[in-house]
C-alpha cells in the first residue's frame, strides 16, 4: 500500500484540541496517523515515501464554499475587460480580441469582467458603444458581478429583443426612446444570456483543465458549481468521460432544471463519482450590491440629482416561489443554497423558511426524526445581512457564506451606495462569531480570483482599495478565518468526516504554504505563496 510520510515543517491540523503535529502518515489517499515524529515514523512502512516539508507549512486543502466552476472555465475563452477604465478601453480590448482570435464575421463574441463603477463614464456602455467594438459580430458584455450586462444591436436582433419586449419578473430591459439600449439586469440578462450558442465541447474540455489548474494553484482541493443549469448536462457527461477532474466538484442544480439533472446523474446525488457529486439546489433571491440590484430593507443612497430616494433594489422571486422551492428541498432532503445579498432578500428567505416549516409540521409531512436545519441551508453572500438578523439565522440552522473579499474590491463603492455605517457591516463575520453562527468564506469566482489568502487578508484587515478600514469591529482572528475555509467548508458540504482537518481517516487533501498565516503580520497574509496542492496524496499543482 502506498504510504507518504510528511515531516520537518509546521503542520496545522485545524483541530481545536490538537492544532499542530510534527508528522503525518498517509496511505492510499487517506490520513493514516498524525502526531510526533517518533510516533508516526514508527508506524510508517519501510517503503513509505518521505516528503520533507523543509520548514514550510502544511494544512488541510482549502474548500471553496461558493463559486462557478463552468463559468471560470468559460471565462478563459472570453475577452477579459477586468482592466478596462473607459468605454474606449472596452472598444479597444474587444477589437484586439477579435483580431487575435481571428473570429469570423457573424460569430458570437463574449467579453466579461467590466465594472461600471470603475469606468471613467461611471455607467454601463450601451449597444451603440458595443456596435463600435464589434460591428460584424453579435456581442455580449458581462458585468463583473454576472448579474447584468449589455448586448450590441446585432445580438439584440438575433435574440428578438425589440422596443415591445417585456422584461420578466425580477429583471430589467432598459429602454430609451422606445428602443432597447442593450443593457439588462438579473432575470432578463440571465435569460437571454442562456440563449447564446456555447463554445464547442472540445474547447470547453480544454477550458475546464485551465479552470482546475487555477483553483489548484490557489490551494483549493474542493470546488463548487454554484448553478448547474440543464444546458450543462452534455458538458458534465463529457467531463466525466474524460477523467480530467482530480479536484472534488460539488454541483448545485438550478432548481428549475433539477428533475432532468437528477435523472441524468442519479448515481451522483450526494455521492462522488468521477470526483463529481450533486450537492443540492440553488435559487436567486436578489442581485448585486455594487450593481444596486441587491434587495434592501432601507433605500440606497441616491446616485445623483433626480435619482429616486426610495429605491431599495428588488426581488427576483415571489414569496410563493421561494416557499415552494424550500419545500421541495426539504421534502427531497436536498441542501438548498439561496443567493441573498441584501438584508430584505435574507428576510424573505427566513420568512419563507419558517412558513415552509409550519406547513410541514401542520401537514405531518416530516420524516421521523426530521427537524429544521437537517439540510443545512446556505445563505450565499449574505453581505448586507443585518446583525439583528443573526439570531434568526442561528435558530433556523442557516449557514451564511460571506463574500468577504467584497470589502476590498467594492468596499469604497458600498460606502457610496449605503453610507459608512451600513457599509461597515458588510459581511458581519465577527458578529456571526459572537452569535455562535457557523459561516464559510468564498470568492464567487470568476467574479474575482479564487484567492483564499486574499480572502483571509480581507477577513483579518477589512481594508478597501482606497485604504479605508471598513467596519473594524467586524475583523476576525486568523484562526477563525482559516476555519471558515477548511473546517466550516467541510461542514457546509456534509463532509466533516472526510475533509477540513488533518485527522486520521480523512482524505489526504493538503495545501503547502510558504509561511504560516498564524505567524505572519496581518498586512502580509495575502502575499503568502501557495507552494503545492495535494489531493488524496497526489500532487496536483506545484509552484
Amino acid at each position: 500500500m502506498a504510504q507518504t510520510l510528511y515531516y520537518n515543517g509546521t503542520i496545522l491540523t485545524m483541530e481545536d484540541r490538537c492544532p499542530r503535529v510534527e508528522a503525518v502518515l498517509t496511505e492510499d489517499g487517506r490520513i493514516l496517523d498524525t502526531g510526533t515524529w517518533d510516533k508516526v515514523k514508527e508506524r510508517a512502512g519501510d517503503k513509505a515515501r518521505r516528503l520533507d516539508l523543509q520548514g514550510r507549512m502544511m494544512m488541510p486543502g482549502f474548500i471553496d464554499a461558493h463559486s462557478h466552476f463552468t463559468a471560470c472555465a468559460s471565462h478563459t475563452m472570453e475577452a477579459d475587460l477586468g482592466r478596462a477604465c473607459s468605454f474606449e478601453d472596452i472598444i479597444t480590448c474587444i477589437r484586439q480580441y477579435i483580431a487575435d482570435k481571428k473570429i469570423p464575421a457573424g460569430k458570437w463574441v463574449t467579453a466579461s469582467g467590466y465594472d461600471h463603477n470603475r469606468l471613467k463614464e461611471h455607467s454601463h456602455p450601451g449597444r451603440k458603444v458595443l456596435d463600435q467594438a464589434a460591428p460584424q459580430n453579435p456581442l455580449i458584455l458581462k458585468h463583473q458581478s454576472s448579474h447584468m450586462g449589455v448586448f450590441n444591436t446585432m445580438a439584440l436582433n438575433l435574440l428578438g429583443v425589440t422596443g415591445q419586449t417585456q422584461a420578466p419578473q425580477g429583471g430589467v430591459i432598459e429602454m430609451e426612446e422606445g428602443l432597447p439600449t442593450g443593457y439588462m439586469e438579473e432575470n432578463a440578462f440571465v435569460g437571454y444570456q442562456g440563449r447564446i450558442p456555447m463554445p464547442s465541447a472540445e474547447d470547453f474540455l480544454t477550458a475546464y483543465g485551465r479552470a482546475q489548474e487555477l483553483y489548484a494553484s490557489c490551494g483549493i482541493t474542493t470546488v463548487q458549481e454554484g448553478l448547474m443549469a440543464g444546458q450543462l448536462i452534455p458538458l458534465y457527461q463529457m467531463l466525466l468521460k474524460s477523467g480530467l477532474l482530480k479536484l472534488d466538484l460539488i454541483s448545485y442544480m438550478d432548481i428549475r432544471d433539477s428533475d432532468a439533472i437528477r435523472e441524468t446523474f442519479s448515481d451522483h446525488i450526494k455521492d462522488y463519482k468521477g470526483h463529481i457529486k450533486l450537492g443540492g439546489y440553488k435559487m436567486f433571491l436578489d442581485g448585486s450590491p455594487q450593481g444596486r440590484t441587491a434587495w434592501m430593507r432601507t433605500p440606497y443612497l441616491p446616485e445623483g440629482p433626480g435619482a429616486k430616494e426610495d429605491y431599495c433594489g428588488y426581488n427576483t422571486l415571489e414569496d410563493s416561489q421561494v416557499k415552494a422551492d424550500i419545500l421541495k428541498a426539504e421534502l427531497e432532503d436536498m441542501q438548498l443554497l439561496a443567493h441573498c445579498n441584501g438584508d430584505m432578500a435574507a428576510e424573505q428567505y427566513m420568512d419563507q423558511m419558517e412558513a415552509a416549516y409550519r406547513e410541514l409540521d401542520d401537514g405531518k409531512r416530516r420524516k421521523p426524526g426530521f427537524y429544521r436545519g437537517d439540510i443545512r441551508p446556505v445563505m450565499i453572500h449574505a453581505q448586507l445581512l443585518g446583525p439583528d438578523q443573526l439570531a434568526r439565522v442561528k435558530k433556523l440552522g442557516i449557514i451564511p457564506s460571506f463574500f468577504l473579499a467584497h470589502v476590498y474590491h467594492w468596499g469604497d463603492i458600498h460606502v457610496r451606495n449605503f453610507g459608512q455605517e451600513r457599509a461597515g457591516r458588510i459581511s458581519p463575520a465577527a458578529s456571526a462569531l459572537k452569535e455562535g453562527v457557523r459561516f464559510t468564506l468564498h470568492q464567487d469566482s470568476p467574479v474575482i480570483m479564487p484567492d483564499m489568502l486574499e480572502t483571509l487578508w480581507c477577513a483579518v484587515n477589512r481594508r478597501t482599495r482606497e485604504g479605508m478600514v471598513l467596519g473594524p469591529e467586524e475583523r476576525i482572528p486568523v484562526w477563525d478565518a482559516l476555519k471558515a475555509v477548511t473546517v466550516n467548508g467541510a461542514y457546509q458540504y456534509f463532509e466533516e468526516n472526510e475533509k477540513g482537518t488533518v485527522t486520521p481517516g480523512k482524505k489526504a487533501d493538503f495545501v503547502i504554504l510558504e509561511q504560516n498565516p498564524l505567524e505572519t503580520e496581518a498586512d502580509e497574509i495575502r502575499n503568502i505563496r501557495v507552494l503545492a496542492t495535494i489531493k488524496e496524496d497526489r500532487l496536483l499543482w506545484k509552484a
